[in-house]
């Protein structure tokens, strides 16, 4: 019989009251943790966390997804929306529909983004064995499918008996607020579990408010760090996604103004700075602009901040070439402060860097004026660049992709949010767009993962009522994975769908010209009696499958066409979908060519011709690849 201290429910019933009392707080602002549950429901969970999700009512809202992928990455869209601070919950049956979880799981890792996931597994007592879309391993019966979620969650736990999910259920919580261990957090649930009723102490479901800290940054380490700074004639800040995940844009832009030293940043690190601020140099690495870049090459101290220096960030171990450079990396963990064998400053970007700007103010540092002229003049030359790339002189002509940037730019306010992460247009993006707000640019590329923008736009956008949100894709990405259009029009969100149709995998072709592969396997086109995929472009609308799948879609043919369609998109208030067919920049201005080196391997040993002068190049490259000790 239960008691007045317990509250008799299904494994699954609890799990769900549990996560609905959850909250973090930060600099005095609380935040619900888990705002709502994605699912799609199969015998693992439908009678379980499904029912549980019914009989909850409106205390867990409920979104209806498509393909359990998309279902993650609408979750990440909304918890790099929210700061980190509030996360989604995603549920779905065993076997198929757990496996499909893996690659957003390993989005959300790589990028530090919270989100959980609640994927169903095989019975934990086993009745009968196997069941359906039970995989069997004849060397341990404890294995089953959900095991490969382990490497890339940052906890993982398979409820076997109830009393289990206590324990588990507060780890999870726990870790998803983390700062710095958050990612995603798997909780693997047998169906048999969780329809399993047990009496749970009340306690369990008490409200609870995790703090997300600010540590402070160790004296000595602070201390260092400033005698580094004071000691530096050429320093230069790269700023990575911990700048945004710790809300520091204010404390940069106040430390930038009082040293006149200058930003570049990351792919993750974008908008640390707005566009216009003087000393804001623009994206860095294989890339960035020509001014960060030279920057970075004559760089002697670079101060990373919330980075997590990729290949791209370093141009493969190319980037930085002054001989007595040194690094002072600003970090929330220290796995990433030490990199590149910085002097290290283990604290919260924003604690970090005010820290950092009281300290240097007392000794009045402030870089050398002709430094600050010289960057200041290379940033006039680039911006002209990005003039000329986004031109449109003939408003007859097909739009370039690079002129399609250039019409949004036009267009866009602070108000605006725009999602990419993979093919051609990140490279662009992150040379040329002017970002405007801290969030406005939202480009995955920690998994620079095909498919997930428009997913991911759902989630933005429900993290950010009343704001336009754009999903850029190319034609290769919205085929990978257009199904959650039917979610946005189910919901009646009115997020703005750019489809980019260029017949193929064009980032991935022009690397393939590259590296000696000549663009083998990557047009969209008819296979040739020569047996290669040379003949016509195929007969393939996304335009007619957009609408197919309820958007509003408008058609653009020519540069003026173009521009009203976005304009008419921006202000819809439904789903609507902006198809252009983009021209080559062959024939046209396109964008500024890549200013740094990145490491794609080349053929040792080949004998078609590209592949032999595409090594040649290649190993001139490797030749500046250093390690920084």
């Amino acid at each position: 019989m239960t008691s007045p201290q317990t509250r008799r429910l299904t494994t699954a019933q609890a799990l769900i009251a549990f996560l609905a009392r959850q909250y973090t707080e930060r600099d005095g602002r609380r935040h619900r943790l888990i705002g709502a549950t994605w699912g799609i429901f199969g015998h693992g969970n439908v009678a379980g966390i499904g029912q549980a999700l019914l009989e909850t009512g409106s205390a867990m809202p409920y979104f209806q997804g498509r393909s359990e992928q998309a279902m993650v990455h609408a979750a990440v869209g909304y918890a790099r929306q929210s700061g980190r601070l509030s996360a989604h919950a995603v549920t779905t049956s065993i076997g198929p529909g757990a496996t499909n979880l893996v690659t957003g799981a390993a989005l959300a890792t790589v990028n530090h983004l919270p989100v959980l996931l609640l994927p169903g597994d095989t019975f934990a007592t086993r009745p009968a064995d196997p069941v359906l879309q039970q995989l069997e391993t004849p060397f341990a019966g404890d294995v089953s499918v959900n095991d490969c979620l382990r490497p890339v969650s940052r906890y993982f736990d398979r409820i076997t008996r109830p009393e289990a999910l206590i324990p588990a259920a507060l780890r999870a919580v726990g870790v998803l607020a983390d700062p710095a261990e958050t990612g995603a957090v798997t909780l693997a649930l047998p169906q048999d579990v969780q329809a399993e009723a047990y009496d749970w102490p009340e306690e369990f479901f008490a409200e609870r408010v995790w703090h997300v800290r600010r540590p402070a940054p160790d004296p000595d380490e602070l201390d260092r760090a400033v005698r580094a700074v004071r000691a530096a004639r050429r320093p230069l800040i790269v700023a990575g996604g911990g700048v945004h995940h710790s809300a520091a844009e204010e404390a940069l832009a106040a430390f930038a103004a009082a040293t006149r030293i200058p930003v570049a940043s990351t792919q993750a690190g974008k908008g640390s700075l707005r566009h216009d601020h003087p000393a804001d140099v623009g994206g860095i690495g294989h890339t960035g602009t020509a001014t960060a870049d030279d920057l970075a090459r004559t760089a002697d101290l670079v101060i990373g901040i919330g980075t997590r220096y990729s290949d791209f960030t370093t141009a493969s171990a190319t980037l930085f070439q002054n001989p007595g450079v040194r690094f002072l990396n600003l970090n929330l963990t220290a796995f990433d402060a030490h990199k590149l064998a910085a002097l290290p400053l283990v604290a919260d970007a924003r604690t970090a860097i005010e820290a950092l700007t009281t300290a240097l103010a007392a000794g009045h540092f402030r870089t050398d004026a002709a430094y600050e002229s010289e960057y200041t003049k290379a940033k006039a030359r680039w911006e002209r660049r990005v003039d000329a790339a986004f031109a449109t002189p003939d408003p007859g002509a097909r739009p370039t992709q690079t002129q399609v940037l250039g019409l949004l730019d036009e267009l866009v306010t602070d108000e605006d949010i725009l999602i990419n992460a993979a093919g051609s247009l990140p490279g662009d993006l992150h040379r040329l767009w002017r970002t405007r707000s801290p969030d406005q640019y939202h480009v995955e590329y920690g998994y620079s993962c095909m498919g997930y923008e428009i997913p991911a736009a759902i989630g933005v956008r429900l993290a950010a009522l009343g704001r336009p949100v754009w999903a850029l894709v190319g034609d290769g990405t919205y085929l990978m994975n257009p199904t959650e259009i039917v979610t946005a029009v189910q919901e009646n969100l009115p997020v703005k769908l750019v489809v980019l149709q260029n017949h193929g995998y064009a980032s991935i072709g022009g690397l393939s010209a590259s590296t000696g592969g000549e663009r083998f396997g990557t047009a969209y086109r008819h296979r040739a009696p020569d047996g290669g995929f040379t003949g016509p472009p195929l007969p393939v609308d996304l335009a007619a499958n957009a609408a197919s799948l309820g958007m509003r879609v408008l058609r653009a043919g020519t540069v003026g066409e173009l521009r009203e369609a976005l304009a008419e998109a921006r202000a819809a208030d439904r789903p609507t979908c902006v198809y252009v067919e983009t021209e080559t920049p062959d024939t046209v201005s396109g964008p500024p060519p890549a200013q740094a080196w990145w490491d794609v391997p080349v053929a040792e040993t080949a004998t078609r011709p590209s592949a032999v002068e595409a090594r040649e190049e290649y190993e001139r490259h490797v030749a500046d690849r250093r390690r920084h000790l």
